[in-house]
């Protein structure tokens, strides 16, 4: 019997072959059902407050396509470069793995950039947590959504290094896996802000 769970275990993905791994990543599931429930939260105070924009601009005056689009195209091709780095760790493949986590990062750090120069943009044009109710809910979402990311950058950085330090074992393949549910979450997440902040508030 043990002999038999043993070569089943031999024939699961390299993160799923440990008991530990499997209950950790059951874990990890969990909590992103906790993430869904803060973002879920913050949707719907944004939602109620969005048009309650005061003397500050409104939504449609204040958001510009090109850099919205091209914050979406950096983290939506970062989530299609973390799904090759999986591919290549159940390849076994090392230095595939690593060479897409990197640009799965640089790609990341991109979207923050663009992110951080937007919100200097709309400080700079008198927008700020303190102008209406829209912009502190519209802050408070995309900023607590931004800080993910950038806690997701930091988290992978950290996980390369191990990778080279301890190579590709059933621990690590785990930690790879579990941040790479952590970042593709944060661009489903992204998707809901593209379309419930950025075009509904283009459109009215």
């Amino acid at each position: 019997m043990g002999e038999a769970a043993h070569r089943y275990e031999e024939t699961l993905p390299l993160e799923y072959r440990t008991q530990e791994s499997r209950l950790n990543i059951l874990g990890f599931w969990i909590f992103l059902g906790a993430e869904v429930a803060l973002f879920a939260t913050l949707f719907a105070t944004y939602l109620v407050l969005f048009q309650r924009t005061g003397s500050g601009p409104t939504a449609g005056e204040l958001f510009e396509v090109k850099d919205v689009l091209i914050e979406t195209l950096l983290l939506l091709t970062s989530s299609f470069t973390c799904g090759l780095a999986i591919f290549e760790m159940r390849r076994g493949r090392m230095s595939g793995l690593i060479a897409w986590l990197l640009v799965t990062l640089l790609l990341g750090a991109g979207f923050i950039t663009f992110e951080i120069r937007e919100f200097i943009h709309y400080v700079h044009e008198g927008a700020t947590m303190q102008t209406s109710a829209f912009l502190s809910s519209f802050f408070v979402l995309v900023g607590t959504h931004g800080a993910h990311v950038s806690v997701g950058i930091g988290w992978m950085i950290l996980i390369i290094i191990q990778l080279l330090q301890r190579g590709l074992t059933a621990k690590t393949a785990r930690k790879v896996f579990i941040v790479s549910l952590y970042w593709h979450f944060l661009d489903v997440v992204w998707i809901f802000i593209f379309t419930l902040v950025y075009l509904l508030g283009m459109v009215i």
